[in-house]
């Protein structure tokens, strides 16, 4: 008899993003002559179109395809040379971080190598996360068996919850006196909008470095960063190599969610413990992983996401990045306006919004669903920490923006 993996029925609930579209269903299914009227800012994606820059690539690279000499059939699991040059170069060493294409591993998506990387590490690991906190890294950790089951809030035994909330920014601070194995690091923050300062990061960094922990850390949104000095990557940082592993996308920069391309940076000099407690090297693990589980991705889609670091394509992603934070502005405006205290939407394009503290966070989900037919993401849905708050995504187009955040303002609470 076949037998399941028993530790995905430790799942508390269905996942978050699912659970919002079945709501919503539910609702215009009930209210037929609303339904017209929703305005989506839950979920974070993109809705303009690709670069200009991006498209010709795409088309060229088709061409490409369609002739023997030119054709390509499997090509490098860890990324063509060109990209992974390119991101080399652009990313890391223009800004005097010594990053090398080889230790760049390109995949079809940050949220895929956050959890591929349970993959190379072994069980046992004491696990950091913050709390709230981008459910892909709880989950999936859940699914690997690296946790207990789930207690009535929704926390799971076995993880160490790091508490992000308006006293200390929402950036978690090293636990005194607790050392950790694996902590999961975001900034700029999914869901808060949080960025962390050089400062906090070294204190992580040097707390990685005396505790031998492995910081993953993610900087999708590192693109939508505003403010002057706020660090894009962890390796800004004098010996994140020797502790991180980075992962980024083009997903929301270069508007690739319906593409797909990330990738994730993994510095030769990274080590970790083996079972017999001897320091190995990491590189070769992921790169055993990538070449085994994965095929890469395809040709045209490379070209596409190198066409970003062209001049044109830079340009028109600087305009993709400057349209979505002048979205974020409208909304963050229009909210403060309802008398709510808002967070983020400065140097990510996400608002972190606490709602009266009478009502819970899916509360607040329906009542805005009811009364204005705009949906946002319950904060409850991150961790604990987010219950009371709501989630507002600046993917949008204006209009929808502009109508939403009038809506949202008029809101009486």
């Amino acid at each position: 008899m076949a037998h399941l993996n028993d530790h995905y029925f430790k799942l508390a609930a269905g996942y978050l993003f699912p659970e919002i579209a079945r709501r919503v269903r539910e609702y215009a299914a009930n209210h037929p002559k609303k339904a017209e009227r929703i305005i989506r800012c839950g979920i974070g994606d993109v809705t303009e179109p690709l670069p200009a820059a991006v498209i010709k690539a795409l088309h060229k690279a088709v061409d490409e395809m369609a002739v023997r000499e030119s054709f390509r059939g499997y090509g490098p699991e860890q990324g063509y040379p060109f990209l992974r040059e390119a991101i080399s170069q652009h990313d890391y060493q223009s800004h005097g971080i010594a990053i090398s294409a080889e230790e760049i591993f390109v995949s079809d998506g940050s949220k895929c190598d956050t959890g591929n990387i349970l993959d190379i590490l072994g069980p046992g690991n004491r696990i950091g996360v913050a709390d709230p906190v981008y459910p892909v890294y709880v989950d999936t950790n859940v699914m690997a068996g690296n946790t207990g089951p789930a207690s009535l809030g929704g926390s799971y035994e076995g993880l160490i919850y790091l508490p992000c909330v308006a006293q200390n920014g929402f950036v978690p601070e090293p636990p005194p006196g607790q050392p950790l194995d694996v902590v999961y690091l975001c900034f700029p923050n999914n869901p808060t909008g949080a960025t962390a300062t050089r400062h906090q990061l070294e204190t992580w960094v040097e707390y990685a470095i005396r505790n031998e922990t492995l910081l993953l850390f993610d900087a999708a949104y590192e693109a939508f960063i505003q403010t002057p000095g706020v660090p894009h990557s962890i390796y800004e940082i004098p010996g994140a190599e020797r502790c991180s592993i980075e992962f980024r996308s083009f997903s929301k920069n270069g508007g690739f969610t319906g593409l797909r391309c990330a990738y994730s940076v993994v510095p030769r000099e990274l080590t970790m413990r083996d079972g017999a407690g001897e320091a190995r090297p990491v590189h070769p693990l992921w790169l055993r992983r990538s070449t085994t589980k994965f095929n890469g991705v395809s040709y045209p889609v490379q070209r596409a996401a190198e066409a970003l670091y062209s001049p044109e394509g830079m340009s028109q992603v600087g305009e993709l990045v400057k349209f979505y934070m002048e979205n974020a502005a409208i909304l963050r405006a229009a909210l403060s306006q309802s008398g709510l205290s808002v967070f983020g939407g400065i140097d990510a394009p996400y608002l972190w919004v606490h709602g009266p503290s009478n009502l819970s966070s899916w509360e607040i989900f329906d009542r805005i669903l009811n009364e204005v037919q705009v949906v946002v993401t319950p904060g409850s849905g991150f961790g604990a920490a987010g219950e009371g708050y709501f989630r507002v995504s600046a993917f949008n187009s204006r209009q929808n923006v502009e109508e939403a955040g009038c809506r949202l303002a008029g809101m009486s609470w």
